[in-house]
């Protein structure tokens, strides 16, 4: 019997908060090609928050894939935007309820007194704009990991 490697558990759940610019690059990085119905989009008005339930591609895991020779993976996570004050979409048909969206990119942009404004850009040129009291973003893992049914990574060509 051999000794178990780091490598044999399960993979952890991400669990990530992003309270500043710097925080967010880190979530947007994992986040980039993540798969959702529009449907999956939710905003609480009641209690400040927007939720998207994703099909996160698991870049932290994708060099371990290639170089193992094994699939990619895919898990379905919660992104979770607190301290929202309003949601406006633009080129993003909510009525449409077969709508898939690829999510390319979080960024904010700072106003005044902490306050600013989430841009989350999808494939598309669709926008989510996010005006929030601050920057509070939760990424979360909610399941195990999957083999992605595509089978490959996601690729983006040099620009």
């Amino acid at each position: 019997m051999t000794d178990a490697r780091f490598t044999d558990a399960d993979p952890a759940a991400l669990s990530l908060m992003a309270e500043d610019a710097e925080d967010l690059l880190i979530i947007s990085s994992l986040v980039q090609d993540s798969i959702l119905p529009v449907t999956e989009i939710a905003y609480d008005l009641r209690h400040r928050q927007l939720a998207l339930l994703l099909n996160r591609f698991r870049w932290e895991d994708a060099a371990a894939a290639r170089r193992e020779e094994r699939a990619f993976e895919r898990v379905r996570a919660v992104l979770l935007i607190s301290d929202v004050q309003r949601v406006q979409s633009d080129g993003i048909d909510r009525a449409d309820t077969d709508l898939v969206l690829e999510l390319l990119s979080l960024r904010w942009q700072p106003g005044e007194d902490g306050t600013g404004q989430l841009l989350l850009e999808f494939a598309g040129d669709g926008t989510l704009a996010v005006d929030a009291e601050c920057l509070n973003v939760e990424l979360r893992d909610v399941t195990r990991p999957y083999i992605a049914p595509s089978g490959r990574a996601p690729q983006h060509p040099d620009a």
